[in-house]
Order: C-alpha cells, then structure tokens, then sequence
C-alpha cells in the first residue's frame, strides 16, 4: 500500500465510501430498486474518491485495534443509512396520497408493478412516486442530497458518537408530516368524494327503485380523475417545497 497510499489514506477514503456508499443505496433517485447495484456502487465510489481530500481532516487516525475500526465503520454506516433513509422517508408522501386517491375513485383494485419498490401497488400511487423522483432531479433537489452529504461530516463527525435518539426523533417526526402532507395533497379528491356521496345518498333516499350504484360509479372515477389531473401542479409544487424543506435539515 505505501507504494500507492499510505496508511492513512486508505483508512480515510474508506471510511467516506462506508457513509457515502449506504447512503447512495437507499436514497431516492440514484437509490432505486431499478438501478443496478453496480450503478449505485460505481456513482458511490467516484463520489466519495471526490469527498475525501475535503473531509480527510476530520477523520480519525488509523485505530489501533480491529474492535475500534469495526465500532467506526458501523458508525458510519448507520449515519448514511439514518440520512439516506429518512430523505426516503418523506417520499412515501406521494405514495400515500396516491392510495388516498385510489379509495376515492374506485381505483384502489388497480395494481400496477411499481419500479421503485418490491410489491405491486396502486397505478395512481406509481404515478405520483415516479413524478416525485423526477420532480427531484427537475428542480436540482439532487443536489442537495450531495450537499447533505458533505454537510453530514459537521454535523454527525466521525469521532463523535452517533445520535440515535434524535435520529429516532426525526424520523417518527418524518413520517407524521409525510402522512399530514399526503392529506393535504389529497384533500381536493376527499372533500369531492365527501360531497359526492352525500348526495349520492340522498338520491339514493329520494329514489329507492333507480339503480344508483351502476350511475355513481363512473361518475366517481371521471369526476375524481378529472380533479386529480387539474391538482397535479399543484400536488408537484407543493411537495417539492416541504421536501426542499425537510431538506434544510441537513444543509
């Protein structure tokens, strides 16, 4: 090794690729189920080749025993993984406004394979996952992930223990404000389907012998499908905000 690095080096450019690199496999975008793995781990690399000479100062010596070099290296990765995992988190927004939408239209019976996960869902909800990976990389968010990266050596450093309890903390808070979000995203097609089958049901009373069921049905998915083609600017909008939000956590 001294011929090409020393020690130190080595040691160094290793410990970057154990953060960088559990990050990378699981963040959204470059993170996804339907990119090769050797895709991830080659962007990972050169990633982390690029980082260590700006983050080599702040990394610890050589330990003297393997007991502390194993201590480091899943420090190290339960950081990027704690990182990566939460900026995955806040994407099941759109999923789960993508379910809400699907209840509301009669559409939840519509299983289509999704790329980015490992079981079929929901059309809509494929839909709006994929329109929020691309709305990452339409408005440079990646960048910020890349930035986050950087930005996670002074907030998280190496040589100082890893902060579980807040990371527990952020992504029970992550979760919470996704699902809010996803109400909110919504709640044009809830509030519709609300109003629809009240009436439907006072129809319904007013006129027992019309068979109400077989006119509300395409009622309800062209209505809601309808609504939901002319709220997407604003489901994308709005999600890119609170995404670029959660994203100023780590910047």
């Amino acid at each position: 090794m001294e011929h090409y690095a020393t020690a130190q080096q080595v040691w160094a450019a290793g410990m970057v690729l154990f953060r960088v690199g559990s990050m990378v496999m699981v963040m959204p975008g470059i993170g996804e189920t339907a990119v090769p793995a050797r895709i991830r781990l080659s962007f990972a690399l050169l990633l982390a080749l690029c980082l260590g000479p700006i983050v080599a100062p702040s990394l610890p010596a050589v330990p003297d025993s393997v007991g502390t070099m194993a201590g480091y290296v899943f420090k190290e990765v339960l950081i990027g993984l704690m990182i990566g995992g939460i900026l995955r988190l806040f994407l099941t927004a759109m999923t789960t406004t993508g379910e809400l939408v699907s209840l509301q239209t009669t559409l939840a019976f519509s299983q289509t394979a999704n790329p980015l996960g490992a079981q079929p869902s929901t059309s809509l909800s494929v839909f709006l996952n994929l329109m929020g990976v691309v709305l990452v990389f339409d408005t440079d968010l990646h960048q910020m992930f890349l930035a986050a990266i950087v930005h996670s050596y002074s907030l998280f450093p190496p040589i100082k223990h890893a902060p579980i309890a807040d990371a527990a903390q952020l992504a029970e808070e992550t979760v919470g404000k996704s699902f809010a979000l996803a109400v909110q995203l919504a709640a044009p097609i809830l509030i519709f389907s609300l109003v629809f089958n009240v009436a439907v049901g006072l129809v319904g009373r007013v006129m027992p012998q019309f068979q109400i069921f077989f006119a509300a049905t395409p009622l309800t998915l062209l209505l809601g499908l309808s609504l939901f083609a002319l709220s997407l600017g604003a489901i994308g909008l709005v999600w890119t905000q609170a995404y670029e939000a959660l994203l100023h956590y780590f910047v």
